[in-house]
């Protein structure tokens, strides 16, 4: 697996975020039981980057907390039968490796709704990082029945990485703002 995490905010966060989405990806990806080699890259911003990413790429013109550009188009989520009948959109021909797409996180909106939920912001960040993957996996949230799936699965992932809120934190199940995208993208 190859994951890149790059900031463009200086905003730091107070645990090291590549091994804890390191951590939440490769957990992701062993709960969906992913056969392949990975990529994943995750830029950490701001409000104000995530803003213009939110009203280019989704008409949305405010700060959201995720987004997810997903490479790979999925007819059934984590479902990988079909994916190496297009094999020159999903792999890298240098390296091999399934290229799932890029995770943008607002490292604001990190510290903002660990304050909301009553959980640290490293359970918010490996959250916003396990809801992500799952959309690069091709899960979404737009009707009941796949939000329930979804909610249940990043759960579970955090639940098996021990990443849980604290015994005073609130449900962090509430609908949230970041959505995937299925276009091309450079992020």
């Amino acid at each position: 697996m190859t994951f890149y995490v790059e900031s463009e905010t200086d905003r730091e966060l107070p645990f090291n975020a590549e091994e804890v989405a390191g951590r939440v990806i490769a957990e992701a990806l062993e709960t969906e039981k992913c056969p392949y080699e990975v990529s994943v890259n995750v830029l950490l911003t701001d409000n104000e980057g995530i803003h213009v990413l939110n009203r280019e790429h989704r008409g949305i013109d405010c700060p959201t907390d995720v987004l997810s550009f997903p490479n790979v188009d999925y007819d059934v989520p984590a479902d990988f039968s079909s994916i190496e009948d297009r094999a020159e959109d999903y792999f890298d021909p240098e390296s091999g490796e399934l290229c799932l797409g890029d995770i943008v996180i607002s490292v604001d909106r990190v510290y903002e709704q660990s304050e909301e939920y009553g959980h640290s912001s490293m359970r918010e960040y490996a959250f916003l990082v396990a809801h992500s993957m799952l959309h690069l996996l091709g899960y979404d949230h737009i009707a009941s029945p796949e939000a329930e799936v979804m909610e249940r699965k990043q759960e579970e992932i955090l639940d098996r990485l021990g990443i849980t809120r604290n015994e005073h934190g609130t449900d962090r199940t509430a609908p949230c703002q970041g959505e995937q995208l299925n276009e091309e993208k450079e992020v």
